[in-house]
């Protein structure tokens, strides 16, 4: 079976751009290779910027990055005279990582990215264009028991077999070994891991990687049995939807908490059918166990991940009691794998926790330092879902052994990886629900939460306010919008399951959602008290209550903070419903710093003056009413109110943003029931 290469692979004769652009093609298209997994390049001759002779370079994917998205600044660029050299100097497979150090003396012109470990097989094999790419439908093959019978029968002689072993130079020599010896062929399986393509031309390459990635997704529907996983296990199918969103929503903070035991994890929930299936059928424990194969992706699922032994309806009591001896088991296996593996010259242990967590009928929980790692470590074992179904499908599926897995988990080339990362933002791995969110001082405190690394459920009343907030933020990878009217407990509650389901759970809360109605004793009517205080007052008991049930249920600590006013201590004119709103939730701050503390969470306040810029409050009546109390234009609101402050300056939203980040950012960790004055100095509002 053949397949027509993409019209933007075929445009161009210029190995750069018809290298990017049969990339981004393949990239674009998980049947072919997972996120930020695969390489691709391309070869030809440019004129050396020093002799003006024509030179010959390899143009490869660099180390990290994803082919779908990838721009010529993401290839490394290297003399291929110079790489291809490197044999003469080869120590052999034990000293092989010594190789990767060389690549650097082998690059062309202006610095470019980092070679990858795959470089050699690219450099080395005698091809124009190689494709090395992850498709399940390949893993499969590459992973079943009789693979390289599989592979016969798969495709002739079309396609050769290359057996396991572990990325790098002596594979590079394998591949070019196998490729010189069987010249008709458009590419190979490697055994455990993966498959490469080559071709005289970009479009010749990405035909050949589409033939090889559709022919094995055929053999495998036209040869497979149809339940590869065993029968269904009564009881263990999925949940209706809203049940299991609801039993999702409980177990989330439970898990977040436990896989956090050795760093905190933001957390990615997946109910996808082929999920909910694996985990419905009898054969789920027995695979589970086995572990994945290929090194993209146990390197981020780990060796193996925690299944839950019982129904997803089981009581939560019981739910939530089984997680816990289950984890402590795991741990204890991993704690031994490490020891079972480890040499004198090994990295230190990484943690002990699971990545991924299966509970049957639920879905699965993926976790990692920011919510994008969490969320492909999801996607990458749904990968290895798919090759296990297509492996056992024809045949037994045998991955490669655990020894090997070690060796790759803890190899000293991906330790080096880690440690050239950038030092995590302040507040890396923190999830934070911030109320009144869609404009002013709540839009102003989830941009700086966002950009200080913490991952920001956006909500407010106004659900199109919401949206435009969260994706200026950056999307749902940062931050997600909720439609949240605080004075209704379950919208309440609501909002806090979609922070757990996004990311895991609520670190830090923030109580700014509010509104205000400027009248005098007189004209205040019952509606005007219950409205003001509804909001303020009970909206934040009721999103305090709902969070602190999340955090509790982490036991991670966490901070609520809530945005009060310097009304809450200072007496002006026509405030009643407004100021004892504020006053009420001045003291709440007190009154639950004295009660959560015993959970490690912390409660504080800031207390504001005036903030008119941006703000929706004043935006709808509050700012004309202000205005025409103090009897100036609505216009010199701002600067009215500067100019009755100490420092005659405007408070500004940024400015109520930057005092929650210093409650909340870890310098005043030991800091709580605590409110910190935002007005630009109000002599008749200090503390006392």
């Amino acid at each position: 079976m053949t397949a027509s290469p993409s019209s933007s692979a075929r445009s161009t004769d210029d190995p750069v751009s018809s290298l990017i652009a049969r990339s981004n093609a393949l990239g674009a298209d998980r049947r072919n290779t997972n996120f930020a997994g695969g390489n691709t390049s391309a070869k030809g001759r440019i004129p050396d910027p020093v002799t003006g002779e024509l030179t010959d370079v390899l143009w490869v994917k660099g180390s990290g990055g994803h082919l779908g998205t990838l721009v010529p600044e993401g290839l490394a660029v290297l003399r291929l005279d110079r790489l291809r050299a490197l044999t003469r100097v080869y120590p052999g497979v034990e000293r092989e990582d010594e190789m990767v150090s060389a690549f650097d003396y082998c690059l062309h012109g202006r610095p470019s990215a980092a070679p990858s470990i795959d470089t050699a097989m690219h450099g080395l094999v005698e091809a124009a264009h190689i494709d090395h790419l992850h498709p399940d439908s390949g893993i499969a093959l590459a992973t079943a028991a009789d693979g390289e019978a599989l592979t016969k029968q798969c495709f002739g002689d079309r396609v050769a077999w290359v057996g396991w072993r572990r990325p790098g130079f002596q594979l590079g020599l394998d591949i070019a070994a196998v490729r010189e010896a069987n010249p008709t062929a458009i590419g190979v399986i490697l055994g455990g891991h993966g498959i490469t393509a080559w071709g005289d031309t970009s479009a010749e390459c990405e035909a050949n990687s589409l033939e090889i990635i559709r022919t094995a997704e055929s053999f495998l529907a036209e040869h497979g049995r149809s339940e590869p996983f065993g029968p269904q296990v009564p009881g263990f199918e999925a949940l209706p939807d809203r049940e299991r969103w609801d039993r999702a929503a409980a177990l989330a903070p439970v898990i977040r908490g436990l896989v956090s035991t050795d760093a905190r994890q933001v957390g990615h929930y997946m109910d996808a059918p082929a999920v909910l299936d694996f985990c419905s059928r009898a054969e789920l424990s027995r695979l589970a166990a086995l572990g994945t194969s290929c090194p993209d992706h146990f390197l981020r699922t780990k060796v193996r991940p925690m299944v839950l032994d019982l129904p997803g309806n089981a009581p939560l009591e019981a739910v939530v009691a089984r997680l816990r001896e289950l984890h402590q088991d795991y741990r204890r296996a991993y704690e031994d794998y490490y020891r079972r593996y480890a040499g004198a010259d090994s990295p230190p242990m990484r943690g002990a926790d699971p990545a991924i967590v299966l509970v049957p009928g639920v879905g699965m929980f993926s976790y990692g330092a920011d919510k994008l790692t969490a969320r492909v470590a999801g996607e990458f074992y749904v990968n290895a879902i798919n090759v296990m179904r297509g492996a056992e499908a024809v045949s037994a599926y045998d991955p490669i052994d655990e020894a090997e897995k070690f060796r790759i988990e803890y190899w000293e080339l991906e330790e080096a990886k880690l440690r050239r990362a950038p030092a995590p933002a302040p507040m890396a791995g923190r999830v934070a629900l911030v109320t009144g969110a869609g404009s002013g001082i709540g839009k102003a405190i989830a941009e700086r939460l966002a950009r200080e690394g913490a991952c920001v459920v956006v909500a407010d009343l106004d659900a199109d306010s919401a949206s435009a907030v969260a994706a200026g933020i950056g999307g749902p990878d940062a931050a997600v919008a909720v439609t949240a009217d605080v004075t209704d407990a379950a919208a309440v509650q609501s909002a806090v399951d979609a922070a757990s389901l996004a990311f895991g759970g609520v670190d830090l809360v923030v109580n700014n959602a509010g509104l205000s109605i400027s009248k005098s004793l007189v004209d205040t009517t019952e509606q005007d008290w219950d409205l003001q205080h509804d909001v303020m007052a009970k909206g934040s008991f009721l999103v305090s209550r709902a969070a602190a049930k999340t955090m509790i249920a982490q036991s991670m600590g966490g901070d609520i903070v809530y945005i009060s006013s310097k009304n809450a201590v200072f007496a002006g004119p026509n405030n009643v419903a407004y100021g004892a709103a504020k006053a009420d939730q001045a003291h709440q701050v007190r009154l639950l710093a004295a009660e959560l503390g015993a959970h490690g969470i912390r409660v504080n306040g800031v207390n504001p003056d005036g903030v008119v810029q941006g703000s929706g409050i004043f935006a709808n009546g509050w700012g004309s009413q202000r205005a025409a109390v103090y009897g100036v234009p609505e216009a010199e609101l701002g600067e009215f109110y500067a100019q009755r402050t100490l420092l005659k300056r405007e408070v500004l939203p940024e400015n109520v943003a930057a005092a929650v980040f210093a409650l909340t950012g870890g310098s005043l960790s030991h800091t709580t029931g605590l409110h910190i004055p935002v007005d630009a100095g109000v002599a008749a509002a200090f503390l006392r």
